[in-house]
């Protein structure tokens, strides 16, 4: 168990989130990005499956075949394409809805300081891509249209750096439902 460990690699996470929320506008989710990861539900899940290099969820899910403090996480944190998976009474199965603006500017801060945090040793620019393109793109349940946001992001980043990243999501994405 990495009480301790676990306790700094989440506050640091958090801490990364709420810098780059602020640089957003994002102030108030800035603030409360990841409260529930000190619950304990997921704080003593994550200590104890504590990796140090990458989530201790996919640890947990290798090891119970299936991660309770991911299921709790998701449920409580509107910054996850996950959260917004709602049943359609027309065909009785489930799919993703559109998330608000600000939720997909937030999960945008959260992958990119996760992409810093994970990774930081040998951070590149292109870990972030990576990420998103060879392990989320095709497996998260995403709206189309939350997707094409959330891939602007990602190319503005890629294009033109943070500055200009943060500059628009001030402009065109805090304030929209």
């Amino acid at each position: 168990m990495h009480i301790i460990k676990h306790f700094f690699t989440i506050t640091k996470h958090r801490l990364l989130v709420m810098k780059y929320c602020f640089k957003a506008g994002l102030y108030k989710q800035g603030l409360l990005h990841d409260l529930s990861k000190y619950s304990f539900t997921e704080f003593f899940r994550g200590a104890k499956y504590y990796q140090g290099s990458k989530s201790p969820i996919g640890e947990e899910r290798r090891k119970r075949g299936y991660s309770l403090a991911w299921l709790h996480h998701k449920g409580r944190n509107k910054h996850h394409p996950e959260y917004w998976v709602d049943l359609d009474l027309e065909t009785n199965t489930y799919r993703p809805i559109v998330m608000p603006d600000k939720y997909i500017a937030e999960s945008f801060c959260d992958h990119l300081a996760a992409s810093k945090i994970y990774n930081a040793k040998n951070f590149t620019l292109q870990k972030v891509l990576d990420y998103y393109y060879l392990k989320e793109k095709l497996f998260i349940p995403m709206h189309e249209e939350t997707k094409t946001k959330f891939e602007k992001l990602l190319q503005i980043y890629a294009d033109e750096g943070e500055k200009a990243v943060f500059k628009y999501i001030k402009k065109n994405m805090r304030h929209k439902k």
